[in-house]
C-alpha cells in the first residue's frame, strides 16, 4: 500500500476513534463541569451539535478542495481536529466544551475530502476495494474509540482528550511530510448556492414515490443516534458500569455490527427478499430492545449483542429497493439525499432521545429503548408504502 494511502486510512480511523472516544466519558465529563447529576439533555445538545456542523461543512470542504486542492484542506482539517481535543482536554467551562465540539464536527466532515482524494489516486479498478478499506477503517476506528475512552477515562476523565490530541498531531505531522496533492487545484469561483446543505430536499419534494423510503432512512438514522447519546447513562444507571465497561459494550457492538454487515446483507436478501431484509432487521432491533428495556444485568446486554446488531441488516435492503424507483440519471442525487437525511437525522435525533431520557432516568432508565421500538413500528406502513413499484422521476437538471 503507497504512502498516500497510509495517511488517508490512519485520517477515517482517528476520525473514527474520535468519534467513539468520547462516548463513556461524556456523563463523568459533564458531571464535573456542571456539578449536576441531570445530564442527559448537555450530552444531547453536545452530540447534535456535532452532527449540525458536519450537516453544514462537508459540502464546504468537498467544494474547498476542489478550488484550493485535497492537501490543504486535509491538513487544516488534521490541525483543528488536535486543536478541538486540546481545548476538550482542559476546558473548565461549559461552553468551552461546546465549542471543542463544534470544532470537531466541522473537521470530521473531511470524509468526503479523504473520499475524494482516493478517487483521485485510484485506478477505476481499484475504487472498489480500497472504498471498501475506507469503511473498514472507519468500522475498526469506532470500535477502538470506545474501548480506548472508557479505559483511560478510569484513569482521568481528560485522558482521553490528551490521547487523541497526541494521535492526530502525530498524523497531522505524517501528512505534512509524506501527503502529496491529488490533484491540480480549479482555482475557481465556489458556486455558493451549491454549498446549500438542504439543497438536495427540492429534489426529494417533487419525487412523491420517494418520500416514503426517505422518511424510512431517516427514522432508522435517527433511531441509531440513540446509542451514542444514551448508551453511556443507560449503562451506568441501569448497572453501575464504569467507564471501561461502557468502551467494553460499545466495542462489542461494533464487532458485531461489523460482522453483520460484512457476511448478512447479501444473504438474508437473497433468502427473504429485499422487503423481507428490512422487516427482519426491524424484528431483530426490536426483540433485543425490548430484552435491554427490561434487563436487570449487564450481561443480558452482551448475550443479546448479536440479535441486537442484526437490526442493521435492512438498511442496506431499503437503500436498495430506493435506487430501484430513481433512473439511472438521478442516482447520484438519491444518495446525496440520503446522506443529507444521515445528517439531519445526527442533529434531531439526539436531542429528542436526550430531552426522553432526561424524563425517564430516574424512574425506568431501559424505557429509552421501548421508545425507539415506538418508532420503529411507525416505520412498518412506511416500507410498505415505500417499496411500491414506482415510477423514475425525472432527474433535476
Amino acid at each position: 500500500m503507497n504512502k498516500p494511502l497510509v495517511v488517508i486510512f490512519a485520517t477515517i480511523g482517528l476520525d473514527a476513534v474520535g468519534i467513539g472516544l468520547i462516548f463513556p466519558i461524556l456523563p463523568q465529563l459533564f458531571a464535573d463541569v456542571t456539578h449536576s447529576q441531570n445530564i442527559a439533555l448537555y450530552i444531547g445538545i453536545m452530540t447534535a451539535l456535532y452532527g449540525l456542523m458536519q450537516f453544514v461543512f462537508a459540502p464546504v470542504l468537498g467544494a474547498l478542495s476542489d478550488t484550493l486542492g485535497r492537501r490543504p484542506v486535509l491538513l487544516m482539517s488534521l490541525a483543528g481536529t488536535a486543536i478541538n481535543y486540546v481545548i476538550m482536554a482542559f476546558a473548565p467551562q461549559l461552553w468551552m466544551l461546546f465549542v471543542g465540539r463544534a470544532i470537531a464536527g466541522l473537521t470530521s466532515a473531511n470524509a468526503a475530502v479523504a473520499a475524494a482524494y482516493i478517487t483521485d489516486i485510484s485506478a477505476e479498478d481499484k475504487r472498489a476495494r480500497r472504498f471498501g478499506l475506507f469503511n473498514a477503517m472507519f468500522g475498526i476506528g469506532f470500535i477502538i474509540g470506545p474501548v480506548l475512552g472508557g479505559l483511560l477515562g478510569d484513569y482521568g476523565v481528560r485522558l482521553p482528550f490528551i490521547a487523541a490530541a497526541v494521535l492526530n498531531a502525530g498524523n497531522l505531522l505524517l501528512a505534512l511530510f509524506i501527503l502529496p496533492e491529488s490533484r491540480t487545484p480549479t482555482r475557481q469561483k465556489i458556486n455558493l448556492a451549491a454549498l446549500n446543505p438542504l439543497r438536495p430536499m427540492r429534489w426529494v419534494l417533487s419525487m412523491k414515490g420517494l418520500l416514503p423510503v426517505i422518511f424510512v432512512f431517516f427514522i432508522f438514522s435517527a433511531s441509531g443516534e440513540v446509542y451514542g447519546t444514551c448508551w453511556a447513562l443507560w449503562g451506568f444507571d441501569a448497572f453501575q458500569w464504569n467507564g471501561l465497561w461502557i468502551g467494553l459494550s460499545l466495542g462489542a457492538f461494533g464487532i458485531c455490527q461489523t460482522l453483520v454487515q460484512i457476511f448478512l446483507p447479501g444473504p438474508a436478501t437473497r433468502l427473504l427478499g429485499e422487503r423481507g431484509a428490512v422487516f427482519a432487521g426491524i424484528s431483530c432491533a426490536c426483540f433485543a430492545l425490548v430484552i435491554m428495556a427490561f434487563a436487570t444485568h449487564g450481561w443480558v446486554v452482551f448475550a443479546i449483542m448479536p440479535v441486537f446488531a442484526m437490526g442493521s441488516i435492512g438498511t442496506p435492503a431499503l437503500q436498495s429497493l430506493g435506487t430501484r424507483q430513481v433512473d439511472a440519471a438521478s442516482q447520484g442525487q438519491f444518495q446525496g439525499v440520503l446522506a443529507s437525511a444521515v445528517s439531519l437525522a445526527s442533529v434531531i435525533g439526539p436531542l429528542a432521545f436526550s430531552t426522553f431520557y432526561f424524563l425517564v432516568q430516574k424512574d425506568w432508565p431501559g424505557a429509552i429503548w421501548l421508545s425507539v421500538v415506538v418508532i420503529y413500528t411507525i416505520a412498518i406502513p412506511l416500507v410498505f408504502l415505500g417499496t411500491r413499484t414506482a415510477r423514475p422521476g425525472p432527474a433535476q437538471v
